[in-house]
């Protein structure tokens, strides 16, 4: 280990990527090019998976430096690998090896690899620096080419009007978050410059200004992340990339941002007061809420998963704010549970959410449809396919013993030590939010039913999804393993909670007790008397009720059979618009919900009696964040532009007398400056 340190091994794997990228663009239109590329990228995600583990594992308390010759002159490019850079490089570069080895067998379906193949790399090179980067330079230089690379991926079909759309509205979003946290680290490195973490970690937050460098990184952070109200480009730019790529995007570009927002409040930020607490819960609680609701709503596929994205988002800042809530009481062990909760849920969202976005892509390979009302009866047709998504639908409704239970269980734990908190405000707040926690995990599980249901059980609702067949090997492979750890991480958390115990160290300053010496690998958060949770117990459980179940029914009861027409509810028509679709399967959720979250409004055509024309139900929904907020400033932006059009059109002498006036006023601001 000492003579091969794996920040060094870090560095040399995104350099690996990097020429990889650059080897992509002279083989790229080859049809056999997604072989070297997706091969070299499985290969070196491994390598940097497996040492990024070792750190944590071996040497967690350990931390490794290195300055090179680039970035600013006068501090060169600083990196650094700690406890919290390596949980998520291994976050990260699990999910990327993932989508590389589903990328093997999905790329033979794409229309253009020359466009996805150089940038392919080039992004996981990108989130890789970020995470390494230990100076504000460097950090918002690889934030912004992780960014660039990404959007390049989300232009893949440019053609389509939708893409490009969704093109624009993330690079606005991205150039916003970055300038946000150029402005936050421009604060933290003071008048003197200092932009190293090291000097910014000494020197803490200016005095005064701690509120302002929250609210820049919560904005710089919550934009790449989609919290609300900074979600807006996620819905659209997830579902225009490939599907291995929007995987990567959802289920992993979004934990780089994460893993901003601790470095900054919880490294480089110093000590913060409770009160900061409360805004990253409302707003971590409306976002869970208003995801989920969103992903109710829509019909395509990848959109619900998009939606679904930021329902889990809010679900990690929640925990991060109650582990900042009950940092800033002094309540370490509390925040140790929070703070291990958000990161648990940190590597299971990228676990199925990699899961489901790999079987979104299964299906839209198979059936070229995203749209769920042309799908159903896939389960016939798809079967490995669709019990891997199954897997995935379980997991994301946090279901035991799959490992979204595991996390979201920790955050209820830590939610109800809130009477244990001095201030009224948290007292009052914590519960709220945790009833909102409790709904919008109701309302994910309903979602994902919706999900399943319509896409995979049923019958076949166009030719398409009739005719459709399982796809190839390696990527139901690739579906396979990340399930494999979905149940994994399910049955024995324990691991996992000591796995990352040196990460919440390092965050918090303490840890969660070993959990591994619990008898029969159970964890338990606070203490026995109070609550405990037993993975591997409940999964025999139910493999052992299942199969009792399954042996009555085929052994001990009647093994006469008597086959007859499915019950058709009433329905003698046997046509596949008889059957539950999506949007009839959200309607009542829709009718309860829908009127304060989207301004939901119905209108039926009722032809009159003896008019043969059908009935129609028309429903008007509205995205009241994109119309209140951001369809204000687009038309602020044109009105102004229209009314500088003229600056275009001056003579020389006014262009002159402009800067003139420019200049002056610059002087007497300086002059003026304390």
């Amino acid at each position: 280990m000492s003579a091969l340190p794996p920040l060094d091994v870090m560095l040399w794997c995104v350099l690996a990527l990097l020429a990889t990228g650059v080897a992509a663009i002279v083989i790229g239109r080859n049809a056999w090019a997604r072989w070297p590329v997706y091969c070299a990228c499985l290969a070196i995600s491994g390598i940097a998976c497996a040492f990024a583990l070792l750190h944590l594992i071996v040497h967690p308390a350990a931390a490794w430096e290195a300055v090179l010759p680039l970035g600013l002159p006068w501090i060169g490019a600083h990196f650094r690998i700690d406890a919290l850079a390596a949980f998520f490089l291994v976050v990260i570069n699990l999910g990327a090896a993932a989508a590389s080895l589903y990328g093997l067998g999905y790329g033979r379906h794409e229309s253009a690899p020359e466009r996805v193949l150089p940038f392919f790399p080039v992004f996981l090179a990108g989130m890789n620096m970020v995470l390494l980067a230990a100076d504000a330079f460097t950090f918002l230089l690889s934030w912004e080419f992780m960014s660039l690379a990404s959007w390049a991926l989300v232009m893949t079909h440019h053609r389509d009007d939708d893409n490009r759309k969704a093109g624009f509205v993330y690079i606005v979003m991205a150039s916003f978050g970055t300038l946000a946290l150029l402005l936050a680290f421009g604060l933290l490195a003071g008048a003197e410059g200092g932009y190293a973490f090291a000097t910014i970690r000494e020197q803490g937050a200016p005095p005064g200004l701690t509120g302002l460098v929250l609210a820049l990184a919560l904005l710089g952070t919550g934009s790449k992340a989609g919290l609300v109200p900074l979600h807006v480009w996620l819905p659209l730019a997830h579902p225009a990339a490939p599907s291995h790529v929007s995987a990567l995007m959802s289920g992993v570009m979004t934990k780089v941002a994460i893993y901003a927002f601790i470095r900054i409040v919880f490294d480089l930020l110093g000590p913060i007061g409770w009160e900061w607490a409360i805004p990253v819960l409302i707003i971590g609680a409306a976002t869970a809420v208003l995801g989920v609701l969103s992903a109710l709503m829509q019909n395509d596929i990848k959109r619900v998963l998009a939606y679904s994205t930021i329902e889990n988002i809010g679900l990690i800042f929640v925990a991060l704010g109650l582990a900042m809530a009950f940092q800033g009481n002094g309540m370490q062990a509390a925040a140790a549970l929070a703070m291990t909760a958000a990161l648990f849920h940190v590597l299971n969202h990228s676990l199925f959410k990699n899961l489901l976005f790999f079987g979104a892509g299964a299906v839209l390979s198979a059936t070229g449809e995203r749209a769920m009302e042309k799908l159903g009866g896939l389960l016939n047709r798809m079967p490995v396919t669709g019990l891997l998504f199954l897997v995935g639908s379980v997991a994301i409704s946090a279901l035991p013993p799959l490992n979204g239970f595991a996390s979201e269980w920790l955050m209820f734990q830590a939610i109800l030590l809130s009477p244990e908190l001095p201030q009224w405000a948290l007292k009052l707040l914590v519960p709220a939010v945790g009833a909102l926690l409790a709904l919008a995990a109701a309302l994910a599980a309903a979602c994902f039913v919706r999900a399943f249901g319509i896409t995979f059980l049923g019958r076949p609702r166009s030719e398409a999804a009739a005719g459709a067949h399982e796809i190839d090997r390696l990527s139901i492979a690739a579906m396979a393993i990340v399930a494999v750890l979905c149940l994994l991480t399910g049955i024995v958390p324990a691991v996992v909670i000591d796995a990352v115990a040196p990460t919440v160290q390092f965050a918090t300053g303490t840890r969660m007790p070993v959990q591994t010496d619990i008898a029969w690998l159970s964890i338990v958060p606070i203490a026995e008397s109070r609550s405990s949770y037993n993975g591997l117990l409940v999964f025999v459980f139910i493999v052992a009720s299942a199969s009792a179940a399954a042996f009555v029914i085929h052994r001990v009861a009647s093994d006469k059979l008597r086959r007859a027409p499915a019950w058709d509810c009433g329905f003698p028509d046997a046509s596949t618009v008889t059957q539950y679709s999506a949007d009839s399967f959200a309607q009542p959720l829709r009718r309860v919900f829908g009127g304060f979250a989207f301004r939901a409004r119905e209108e039926v055509h009722m032809p009159l009696p003896g008019n043969g024309n059908p009935a129609r139900l028309t429903v008007h929904m509205h995205d009241l964040v994109w119309e209140g907020l951001y369809l204000p400033i687009v038309r602020l932006i044109n009105v102004l532009a229209e009314k500088l059009n003229h600056l275009q059109f001056l003579t020389i002498r006014r262009y002159l007398s402009l800067v003139f006036g420019a200049l002056v006023f610059l002087l007497l601001v300086v002059a003026s400056w304390p």
